[in-house]
């Protein structure tokens, strides 16, 4: 199952059932962009930022593969494979 999605900076995004969520967090740098990753347990929740060079296209979270299809200072086009 291929889904693209496209997530502007905070847009966060559902992974899979039982697993964790992302949002976008923009690039701090013109060459790394970065992915929040969301858990939640109940009421408590936590995140962190991952950063990856702009050129990293196959990227893991949560157990689930992605493919970064674009990534600008604005968004970023992912297919969860």
């Amino acid at each position: 199952m291929d889904k693209t999605i496209t997530l502007s900076i905070g847009e966060r995004f559902h992974l899979k059932r039982g697993k964790d969520h992302i949002a976008y967090a923009g690039m701090s740098s013109e060459d790394v962009f970065s992915i929040v990753q969301i858990k939640t347990s109940g009421y408590r929740g936590y995140s962190w930022n991952l950063y990856f060079p702009k050129r990293k296209q196959d990227v893991t979270i949560d157990g689930v593969d992605l493919y970064i299809e674009n990534v600008t200072p604005e968004e970023i086009r992912v297919r969860v494979q």
